[in-house]
Order: C-alpha cells, then sequence, then structure tokens
C-alpha cells in the first residue's frame, strides 16, 4: 500500500484520476493489494471499471501487477470536476471556478492534452462572453498568467492559468459570444511538439469525457435508435383520409410540431395533421416546408408591413444588462415592494460639506460630494437599526454585522453596483476615494468579483447627477431595501414670526423596503434616523 499511496501522490496523470476514486475507492485499493482477491476477483473489477467508462482499452491482460494496472489507466479518459482537490482527502472539492478536462491518450489517440472550460466567475454566471485572448496559440502558460478576458454577468475577470503547459487550440476565439458554463475554450498540452496535432481539433458535442466509451461499445447506437424509430415509424402508417379534423377551432399538434413551426414561422392551421385524430406532427411540418411553403407567417408578414416605415436600430443585449433584467424582474415578481419618502432639510450638510472641502483643498486630498455624506448617514443608520441590514431566505431572516453599501453607477455597459465595505466605519475621505476608484473600474468595465459581491445595502443617486426630484427604486436581490435619492430644491417655509419666510434646501430620499423582512414601522424608523444624520451632520463626525 506504501507503493500505491506513493504511485498516486506523484503520477501528473494517476493524480487526476478523481472521478474513479470518487466512485470506488475500495476498488483501488483491491487492485493495489496483492494478496487481497483472487484473479477472478479482478477481473470482476475490471468489468466495473468498463462499465463506468473507465478503460477504454483491452490490450492488456490481467495479471494484477501495479504497473499492468498503470497502462490500464493511462488509456482511460477522465473528467475533473475541481482543481486542486486531494484524493485522499475525504472527497473531491466541487463547484470550483475554472472546469477542466484532462484526456489520456491511447496509441492511435490524441497525446495528453487538457480542455478548459468555460469558468464559473460569479455565483450567478451561466454562461459568458469571450472579450479577448492575452494568450495565443502556439504559447507557453505558466501557472497564474491570464488566458483572456471573459466578460461575466457582472463585468469583465481576467481568467488565470492552473498549470503549466501550452496553449495549443483556442476553440472559442475573441468576441465569442453566450458560452455556457463547462463548454470547451481552449486546450493546452504538455509537450510543446504535440501542439500541430491540435490543429483541427474539435471537442465533442456533449460530455466529452465519456464520449470515447460510447463510441466504442457496440450496445449503446441500438438503444438510440430502438427509441427514436417508434416515435417516427407510426407516422406514415396512420390512414390520412380517414382521419377527422379536430373540433372546433383548436389545434392539435405534437410538441415537437409545435416548436417547430414557431422557429420556422409555419402556421398550423394551414396543415392537414396525419397523425392520430388529426394530430401535426413533425413530418407533416417537414413535408409542408419541403412542398415550397417555406417559413411562411401572415402575423410576422404583417407586422413587418406595419412597421415598414420604421427606422430603427437593434441594439446587442450585453452579458451585464440580460442578468441585470433578469435580477430586476425576479425582484419586482417575487418581493413585495413599499415604499416611504421623507423630506431632509441639507443646509447643515451643505454648510459641512463646503468647510470639509476647504480643509481638503488645503491638505491636497479630494473633494467630498454629497453622495459620500449620504452612504455615511445611510451606513450609520443601518448601524442603528439592524432589523433594515437584513435579507429574507425561507427558513430565517439573516441580519449582518458588516454594514456594506451598494453604489449605483451607470455606465455604457450597463448598471453596476460596486459595493463600499465596512462603510459605517470609515471616514467621509475614504469613502469618498473608495467610491471615485469604483466608479471609474465600473466605467472601464474591470471591476473584479470582490469590487461588487458581498453588499447589505444599496444607495442609488439620480438627484445630484441628473436633477431627478424623488424616484422609488427597485430592490436589488437579496438585499430587503435601496434608497433612493433624489436632488435638492429650495423652498419657502415659515419664519419665526407671524409673516416671516425664509428659504430652505429639501432633499426627497425614498426607501423602498422588502416587507418579509422590514416592517412599516421599522423602515419609518430607519429614515428617521437617516434625516437625522442628514439634518444634524456634525453627529456623524462622533
Amino acid at each position: 500500500m506504501a507503493y500505491a499511496s506513493h504511485l498516486l501522490n506523484h503520477s501528473r496523470k494517476l493524480r487526476n484520476a478523481s472521478n474513479l476514486v470518487h466512485h470506488d475507492p475500495a476498488l483501488l485499493v483491491r487492485w493495489f493489494s496483492s494478496d487481497a482477491q483472487t484473479s477472478i476477483n479482478r477481473k470482476s473489477d475490471l468489468w466495473k471499471m468498463r462499465s463506468q467508462g473507465y478503460i477504454t482499452s483491452t490490450r492488456n491482460t490481467v495479471s494484477g501487477t501495479v504497473p499492468n494496472f498503470t497502462r490500464n489507466l493511462s488509456v482511460a479518459t477522465m473528467k475533473m470536476d475541481s482543481i486542486g482537490g486531494s484524493l485522499f482527502n475525504g472527497g473531491i472539492s466541487r463547484g470550483s471556478h475554472v472546469q477542466r478536462r484532462r484526456g489520456y491518450a491511447s496509441a492511435a489517440d490524441l497525446p495528453p492534452h487538457q480542455e478548459i472550460g468555460m469558468p464559473s466567475l460569479s455565483p450567478t454566471m451561466t454562461e459568458g462572453n469571450i472579450a479577448r485572448w492575452l494568450k495565443k496559440e502556439g504559447d507557453k502558460v505558466s501557472p497564474g498568467e491570464v488566458l483572456c478576458e471573459v466578460e461575466t454577468d457582472k463585468a469583465t475577470v481576467e481568467m488565470e492559468c492552473m498549470e503549466e503547459g501550452y496553449l495549443a487550440k483556442i476553440i472559442r476565439g475573441d468576441g465569442a459570444k453566450e458560452i455556457k458554463v463547462g463548454e470547451v475554450i481552449a486546450v493546452t498540452v504538455e509537450e510543446e511538439g504535440d501542439i500541430a496535432k491540435f490543429k483541427d481539433y474539435q471537442p465533442s458535442a456533449s460530455e466529452p469525457a465519456t464520449a470515447a466509451p460510447k463510441e466504442k461499445s457496440a450496445a449503446p447506437p441500438p438503444k438510440k435508435q430502438a427509441v427514436e424509430e417508434p416515435t417516427r415509424e407510426p407516422e406514415p402508417k396512420v390512414s390520412k383520409p380517414s382521419a377527422p379534423p379536430p373540433s372546433g377551432d383548436r389545434i392539435f399538434a405534437s410538441p415537437l410540431a409545435r416548436k417547430l413551426a414557431e422557429e420556422k414561422n409555419v402556421p398550423l392551421s394551414s396543415i392537414k395533421g396525419t397523425g392520430p385524430e388529426g394530430l401535426i406532427v413533425k413530418g407533416d411540418i417537414d413535408d409542408y416546408l419541403a412542398s415550397g411553403a417555406k417559413e411562411v407567417s401572415a402575423p410576422s408578414r404583417a407586422k413587418v408591413a406595419t412597421d415598414a416605415a420604421l427606422d430603427y436600430t437593434d441594439v446587442p443585449i450585453s452579458q451585464i444588462r440580460k442578468i441585470t433584467a433578469s435580477r430586476l424582474l425576479l425582484s419586482k415578481q417575487t418581493i413585495p415592494h413599499y415604499y416611504l419618502t421623507v423630506d431632509t432639510c441639507v443646509d447643515k450638510l451643505m454648510s459641512l460639506r463646503t468647510k470639509l472641502n476647504s480643509l481638503q483643498e488645503a491638505s491636497g486630498g479630494a473633494r467630498i460630494s454629497v453622495n459620500d455624506l449620504v452612504i455615511k448617514a445611510a451606513a450609520l443608520a443601518l448601524r442603528k437599526v439592524p432589523q433594515c441590514n437584513s435579507s429574507w431566505t425561507d427558513d430565517y431572516i439573516r441580519q449582518y454585522h458588516n454594514v456594506n453599501i451598494n453604489v449605483a453607477v451607470q455606465t455604457d455597459h450597463g448598471l453596476f453596483v460596486p459595493v463600499i465595505r465596512d462603510a459605517d466605519k470609515k471616514g467621509l475621505s475614504a469613502i469618498g476615494e473608495e467610491v471615485k476608484q469604483l466608479a471609474k473600474k465600473a466605467k472601464e468595465n474591470s471591476l473584479k468579483p470582490q469590487d461588487y459581491e458581498g453588499g447589505t445595502f444599496t444607495v442609488s443617486n439620480l438627484g445630484g447627477p441628473f436633477g431627478v426630484k424623488q424616484f422609488c427604486a427597485i430592490i436589488n436581490p437579496p438585499q430587503a431595501g435601496i434608497l433612493a435619492v433624489g436632488s435638492a430644491e429650495k423652498r419657502v417655509v415659515p419664519g419665526s414670526g407671524p409673516e416671516e419666510f425664509k428659504f430652505a434646501s429639501f432633499m426627497a430620499v425614498t426607501l423602498s423596503c422588502d416587507h418579509r423582512v422590514i416592517d412599516g414601522a421599522i423602515g419609518a424608523e430607519w429614515l428617521k434616523a437617516f434625516k437625522g444624520y442628514i439634518e444634524n451632520p456634525e453627529s456623524m463626525l462622533l
């Protein structure tokens, strides 16, 4: 067993045989033990490994020695579900960011190589785009070097190399769109001389790790045909004249036929079904298209005719905008919103800001904005009313001890919400500097996951930049609240005397609350605390 442990720990190929150990660790132990089993048991284990798709070659006989097992395993095709996992540490860690598959070659196969899949670079990412490759085919790559830039659902993130080797083939080039997580985007090899052998390499359409065993097995293909054939054979056997028309205005069609008709813009009302009881099947759609009536749709043609005079441009949807749209739709559909609005007098706030900026200019520091003061006031109010610094789950309400404020930033690429961590503990100058740096990175589309993940509350300010008087913002899930900040405007207010009047500046703010987490009285209490900090800004400095 000491020899087996040494071999597994130091062999580059066996170190990645995670699926074999995950399926049956006891099977490996029996293979490496010369006294633990008979040759009959070894043959039984060999068939078990073949059935699981680990052994694809039968050129080696089963003699029970360690070298023979090593040769059998070296021609297997194994799939890595994680990176850096130890074979004997209680299991392989799942859900790694970069998905890779290592292929080992038999005599007539390709040399050892590694398929690199589209990584999952954020918790909500399901697909991504390749912004650009920083390495080209033939380049040597080392651990930690950046291979390419991936546009995720939130930002453009650099994807680093995990192992040393050579970039043999780029499957999805610059600008490739909507690549599913796990889909192969590149291939690396260990030896520079193997690069040329992957010039025309194409990954299998599905399940690359098990494609070889399925192709070499004689049994599965007839089974697949047997499953597909019964669905097609009955169609021509049905008597066409005897099929009664569907009753009423309803058109009966199989799901596959309806889907094909929608894709090809074929009106089902013009097709006579040949299936049971006049059911329209896929073959009827194929026959209709083959007869020359190709992709005709009266409604769509009518729409084109009515829109013929319109001039328009179809703007491509970026990945960040897709995810933002889906999350906001989910928020409005699943979160019970309600809104609380107050007017806050900002005269003292403006006066304090003027004094602080004069000090900042004298010391060479950056100016402090009204938004920086709003972020600080919101953070302190969350510390005073922690019920609003929470999120909803089906089993409990999670109340956060850190006050991390997301700040909405509009860019040409879409809406970003970088996070200011522990905003209640930072000074105004630190908050202002951090907001400027994150806003710059957002506009350059270079935010990293740590720049926008982990927020507990959001502030959206359309008043200062755009002059919006008042608005209601949509909650950023899984958070329970978002503050919408309007512009400050001067108003006439009563003075101290009976006929005295004076001017004062007021700013409208609206708190959007998740009613599952924040009751009306709690939301009002938070707004009261926020208003107190805005109207008495010196208290924020205590």
